[in-house]
């Protein structure tokens, strides 16, 4: 038996007994996901060494009790963020207990008073809180942005004397030493803008209709709250203005509000009509409308689409706005946001040499603002554009950058849509759909109605071998932004090739204004199938024309079907159409 000092820290699940009996696959699943993804990587992170878990706990070791600490304030604020969606009843939460104490260590187990006093902490902290010794608290000092609250001294079970206890004050934020400290006259604070939805008027003459408005306006405040983009003001400060005459720039000066939406609600016999408009707060000036006619059958599943609608719309709206104000201001010094805002629109051209500023403006965001877990999340993908389209010299290191990046996005909020698209992306491309597929559910239960998560969910299908259902999805993004980007009539060609529906792969991909030569490609493939060699023939001449080094395996090998039936589907559309397999360029290039 060795003996020394060390930091215990241990940690036990609230309600794990009533959960398992709920819901014993479920709970056991989400358990899992939260050590994988949240738990186990802050203790790596921090230099800590599981001794021994059990179904609901865990104990840990860490030999600096500066690292146990900024452990479990950062699994506990992490596990904040991430409950905030979910149900009080079906939360998974931890408490956890930290002592620092001499340690028996024996056949890779610990024992002592130190594990047992940490233990005893543990049952004493508040659900989702960290409770900590005296010995702990001392010195800890001023190392960490942490506040600690003295509990005095409690008399712990089986243990003689009595030890004093403090509470961690979890409101600051995560320490992160790895952060490099940032000059005063450089770091700038997120800049989004704020929003606030107005109580939507009641228009019928009809008090019944109130509970309707009401709940339409509350929807759209929480709908609109899951885009971390905006910064959305509280339905407590909106509902003041509730039947009342507004001013709107009053309104927008007393609650720091950019952008006001108002609405209204006219029941018509047996239709009701929402109306809705977006104004901006500054020029007083309207940038959106729009309205909606329903038939009455049921007032809840109306309530529930119109809010959908009007809660995919407006974000677009918002950025659109912001990007003609940055157009017309062109700030020297522009704010973390601002940069972030103008790198995703350079993106989303598509093109070499807007991906270079883009990286420039986004590496700008995160060196602004390090804690930007949002402008992490689209470096990732700004890098992953780079990546897929061969603009960089090393596609290794810029993968191993797109990682990072979109690590560190995780670690500072793993609440961010956008992040778990980008992971589900990232796995995409690395075929591996089982992780995609991951990612991908957890970011559509964050935001089931941002049109880019929707959109990819329709690409994994389609990838999966389902892509039937893929269109669907494909399309309802496509209602949700009726200003999508062109690319999601090429995701949708591609899904209708995979369900054999030519005609209507062709169809979609002739929306597209210009085609690459993967997209002539699919089309050619396409046209071999119906048979029509001409149209086939033109379009595989595009393919060389575009990529004069074209070959079926090296083409073959960038697509991430998880069934081999649908590999072959693509090659043999492609034979069909004419390519020749034995041409020079084809086999020079599927033999790299």
């Amino acid at each position: 038996m060795k003996q020394r000092l060390a930091a215990v820290l241990a940690a036990d699940m609230v309600g794990y007994s009533r959960l398992m009996e709920g819901d014993e696959a479920g709970t056991l699943a989400r358990l899992r996901t939260h050590r994988m993804e949240l738990i186990d990587p802050a203790i790596v992170k921090n230099d800590g060494r599981i001794i021994k878990t059990t179904g609901d706990g865990m104990l840990v070791e860490f030999q600096s009790v500066t690292d146990a600490v900024k452990c479990a304030v950062e699994v506990q604020q992490r596990m904040k963020r991430r409950n905030a969606d979910v149900p009080s009843d079906s939360r998974i939460e931890f408490r956890i207990g930290i002592n620092l104490g001499d340690i028996i260590f024996d056949d890779g187990d610990i024992f002592g008073d130190g594990v047992n006093i940490a233990a005893r902490a543990e049952q004493l902290a508040d659900v989702g809180g960290i409770c900590v010794t005296a010995a702990v608290a001392t010195q800890i000092g001023g190392r960490l942005e942490v506040a600690f609250e003295d509990l005095g001294e409690k008399m712990l079970k089986n243990i003689s004397r009595p030890v004093r206890l403090y509470r961690v004050a979890l409101d600051g934020p995560i320490p992160d030493v790895a952060s490099p400290p940032q000059e005063a006259d450089t770091t700038r604070a997120v800049s989004k803008p704020s929003i606030v939805v107005l109580p939507f008027d009641n228009m019928s003459g009809d008090p019944e209709q109130e509970f309707f408005a009401d709940g339409m306006t509350e929807d759209i405040i929480t709908e609109l709250s899951r885009r971390h983009e905006l910064f959305v003001i509280s339905r407590n400060s909106s509902f003041v203005y509730k039947n009342q005459p507004v001013n709107v720039r009053e309104v927008a000066e007393k609650l720091g509000a950019q952008y006001l939406v108002e609405g209204s609600v006219r029941k018509i016999g047996d239709r009701v009509r929402v109306t809705v408009q977006l104004i901006d707060a500054v020029s007083d000036s309207h940038i959106w409308a729009d309205k909606y006619d329903r038939k009455l059958d049921d007032v809840f599943a109306i309530q529930d689409e119109v809010t959908a609608a009007i809660a995919a719309t407006l974000p677009g709206r918002v950025e659109a706005a912001q990007r003609d104000q940055l157009a017309r201001t062109k700030p020297a010094n522009m704010a973390a946001y601002e940069c972030a805002l103008t790198a995703k629109v350079l993106h989303h051209r598509s093109t070499e040499a807007d991906n270079k500023q883009a990286q420039e403006l986004i590496e700008r965001a995160v060196t602004l603002d390090p804690n930007y877990a949002h402008a992490h999340a689209w470096r990732a993908c700004i890098f992953g554009q780079a990546w897929v389209n061969g603009w960089c010299e090393d596609r290794d290191a810029l993968w191993n950058l797109a990682l990072g990046e979109v690590d560190k996005a995780l670690a500072l909020d793993d609440n961010d849509a956008d992040v778990h698209r980008i992971l589900a992306a990232i796995n995409i491309n690395n075929n591996d759909l089982a992780t995609a597929r991951h990612h991908q559910e957890r970011g559509l239960a964050l935001n089931p109605n941002y049109d880019l998560v929707v959109v990819q969910q329709g690409e994994l299908l389609t990838w999966l071998g389902r892509p039937e259902e893929g269109t669907e999805w494909i399309r309802k993004a496509m209602r949700l932004n009726p200003h999508h980007p062109e690319r999601f009539w090429s995701h949708l060609g591609k899904a209708h090739f995979s369900a054999r529906q030519y005609g209507e792969a062709i169809e979609a991909f002739m929306h597209l204004s210009t085609m690459d030569h993967v997209q002539h490609a699919f089309v050619a493939a396409c046209h071999g199938w119906l048979g029509d060699e001409i149209a086939a023939g033109a379009h595989m001449r595009k393919v060389r024309t575009l990529a004069p080094d074209f070959g079926t395996e090296t083409f073959l090998a960038t697509l991430h079907y998880a069934r081999e039936s649908d590999v072959e589907h693509v090659r043999e559309g492609l034979i069909k159409a004419g390519l020749d397999e034995g041409s020079p360029a084809a086999n020079s290039v599927a033999a790299q």
